[in-house]
């Protein structure tokens, strides 16, 4: 018997006892409890939360942040109004490379690290999210979850082809250890928390 194959019997004999993983849902009846932590952590990563009562604040929020030439789209039909919808229909990543401000929206949110969970269903291309230059997504309080366990649950029998968690602005410390946000993908990211 070679060495390696000692080794790899060794490991093999030596395996530690499985145990069950713990409950970890203390948090999960706690909303507001979940909604503050969410808004610390988000807010700690260099994003920002907008608390409002209803969907029709947000253009408050556009009123004020961006001028009439920007390029503002959404995903979400109920303020296609104030926005441009993007269609449900494939069009290509590089129509969006003008986009100043991506409205989408989601039904999962993490309070432990501040991320969102989006889907085809909500974002309509990959590229949106990430291509923008700032982006926004609203969140019902209702929809945080305490932990990535909780949330995985959650997400776990939705029938989607793509996936995927964000949490925060685009942000890198690679260059001379300075923090740059957006350096690959939005410069800012705010949640429109629904309380």
């Amino acid at each position: 018997m070679s060495s390696r194959d000692e080794l790899l019997k060794a490991v093999a004999e030596n395996q530690p006892m499985n145990f069950p993983l713990p409950e970890i849902e203390f948090l999960d009846s706690e909303c507001i409890y979940l909604a503050e932590t969410f808004i610390n952590v988000l807010t700690s990563i260099g994003g920002a939360v907008v608390l409002i009562e209803n969907l029709m604040e947000i253009e408050t929020y556009i009123l004020e942040k961006f001028k009439k030439s920007d390029r503002i789209v959404t995903t979400i039909p109920a303020i296609k109004w104030m926005a441009e919808l993007i269609p449900a229909t494939s069009i290509p990543p590089h129509a969006l490379s003008n986009v100043d401000f991506a409205i989408i929206d989601t039904h999962c949110a993490v309070a432990e690290n501040g991320a969102v969970w989006v889907t085809e269903k909500g974002i309509v291309n990959r590229a949106l999210p990430f291509i923008c230059q700032h982006l926004a997504v609203v969140v019902n309080a209702r929809d945080i979850v305490s932990n990535m366990h909780s949330a995985y649950n959650l997400i776990g029998t939705d029938d989607y082809g793509y996936g995927t968690f964000i949490s925060g602005p685009s942000k890198t410390a690679d260059i001379e250890q300075s923090l740059v946000l957006g350096a690959h993908g939005p410069r800012s990211m705010t949640i429109f928390l629904i309380m």
